[in-house]
């Protein structure tokens, strides 16, 4: 047996920030990590590092990079105004939310920031897929001007090497099992490390090991039948233990069981995610093309929102689809707007001179149904208005269902490219409900539950039908850092 004030179970962002604010506070720290030193980190590892959080202009970014005067005045940073951010938060979730969550996770995300930044952790403006120049200005859409450097990988590295320094002791290829728990106090965790079973001792446990999304059978089981039919985005190791070790002694469900997370995926990615590739099978592009299903048909409106607010439930929609694919149809005009993995050697593209040739390459798409789409499309595009990718520029069409509410171009210039998606789960919505000023879980008539702490994925309750870009990595950081401190606190307490 191992004994210390605090277990973290798990060994990415969350769980990450939970270990540093326990140590900061003076506590001994150990992080149990299932997976082997290369996997490790899970799906913060796979992230792509944009972060959303609160600033009202750019003297609040220059709390986490540095910008020049000349920058400033030359760049349109936008902001992200906690007004702005409640407004996206609620109107993604359909004002399901929970309020005091939402609360704790706006109004203290710059300071996590500012405190994630004095962890190690390295911000950069977010140039790659939130900015364009337009008339000679540099502007930022989307609210989002930054990103972690090294994205999601770099976060994790930068986070465990301080951990490392500060003392928490990682402990890998190291599974938890289940919970110590005596119907009064959490007191330690049953894990199996390298084949062997081995307890750990602490006055405090944070699970923060993420949800479900690799177990298909849980899949299956909580979002609907076809679920296991879905691509993996990120760790193979996130099989909802946490969550089951919680719940079996009586901890409190919370939030939007059968929500997840999921986009539009390569067509044929590896079934799980894969980190020589972590960006390599993105579609985020898809609000420039049509999408269209096996039966040629269009299903939705690809151009209603910045991909930012849909891309983490059009990926369900594609699912829905018949045979479980679509394919997006782009022409020589917006090529050069499309991200950088669409060039990525590891892509399903399909390339022609005339819409009659790429018709006969979409493999397993209706050939009439197609053209017809295109040539409907075509029709009703509003093109009075100017096309512009910046903003929602209004350039819509009219008498089509479904409609394309902006960017709407016609696909009439050679050469057309189409690429074939899927759909890639990220994580899932379901979790526990906790404290949100502790990030104490509490059982299932709320009282709360001695020992107990979660955060990341693990926290139920934000998310529900949809998630608004760069919002999880800021919530883990947020709520990592609040359990771990109310972590270290209780254990310092006992």
């Amino acid at each position: 047996m191992k004994a210390f004030d605090v277990v973290v179970v798990g060994k990415g962002n969350a769980a990450n920030c939970a270990a540093l604010a326990a140590r900061d506070m003076g506590a001994s720290v150990a992080m149990l990590e299932a997976a082997t030193p290369d996997e490790s980190g899970g799906n913060s590892r796979f992230a792509g590092g944009v972060m959303r959080f609160a600033y009202n202009n750019v003297d609040d970014l220059r709390k986490l990079i540095d910008i020049t005067d000349e920058e400033a005045k030359t760049t349109d940073w936008e902001s992200n105004t906690q007004e702005q951010f409640y407004d996206d938060l609620y109107r993604v979730t359909n004002f399901r939310t929970d309020p005091e969550l939402s609360e704790v996770l706006i109004t203290q995300s710059l300071d996590a920031m500012v405190w994630l930044r004095s962890q190690g952790v390295r911000f950069v403006p977010n140039y790659r897929a939130q900015s364009a120049v337009v008339n000679g200005q540099r502007r930022f859409f989307g609210r989002m001007p930054l990103e972690i450097s090294g994205g999601g990988p770099g976060l994790v590295q930068s986070a465990t090497d301080t951990a490392v320094k500060k003392g928490v002791e990682i402990f890998y290829e190291t599974r938890a099992i289940s919970l110590m728990y005596d119907g009064k106090c959490v007191s330690g965790v049953h894990a199996k490390c390298k084949g062997e079973l081995i307890d750990f001792k602490a006055k405090s446990i944070v699970l923060a090991c993420g949800g479900f999304e690799a177990n298909p059978e849980m899949r299956t089981r909580y979002l609907g039948p076809g679920w296991e039919l879905a691509k993996v985005r990120g760790s193979r190791f996130n099989m909802g233990d946490g969550l089951k070790m919680a719940l079996d002694i009586g901890a409190c469900p919370f939030g939007n069981w059968s929500g997840r997370h999921a986009v539009s995926w390569e067509r044929h990615a590896p079934e799980v995610g894969n980190l020589n590739l972590p960006h390599s099978s993105y579609r985020h592009s898809y609000p420039l093309s049509i999408m269209i299903n096996a039966d040629g048909k269009r299903f939705v409106d690809e151009g209603i929102e910045f991909y930012n607010y849909t891309y983490a439930k059009y990926g369900g929609e594609v699912l829905n689809q018949p045979q479980q694919f679509a394919y997006q149809v782009f022409d020589a005009k917006v090529r050069p707007l499309l991200r950088p993995e669409y060039g990525d050697k590891m892509v399903t593209r399909v390339v022609a001179n005339t819409l009659e040739e790429l018709a006969d390459k979409l493999e397993g798409v209706n050939k009439a149904g197609f053209l017809k789409t295109v040539r409907d499309y075509n029709a009703s595009i509003k093109k009075s208005v100017p096309f512009d990718h910046s903003i929602k520029d209004g350039r819509c069409t009219e008498g089509i269902e479904p409609p394309k509410s902006n960017w709407a171009n016609t696909i009439d210039t050679a050469p057309f490219e189409a690429y074939h998606v899927t759909c890639g789960i990220t994580f899932t919505f379901g979790g526990l409900r906790i404290n949100p000023e502790t990030g104490q879980v509490v059982d299932v008539h709320l009282h709360p539950i001695p020992g107990l702490y979660t955060a990341g994925e693990m926290v139920g309750g934000l998310f529900y039908f949809n998630y608004a870009a760069g919002t999880g990595l800021v919530s883990g950081t947020v709520f990592g850092r609040l359990a771990g401190r109310g972590a270290a606190a209780a254990a310092k307490a006992t």
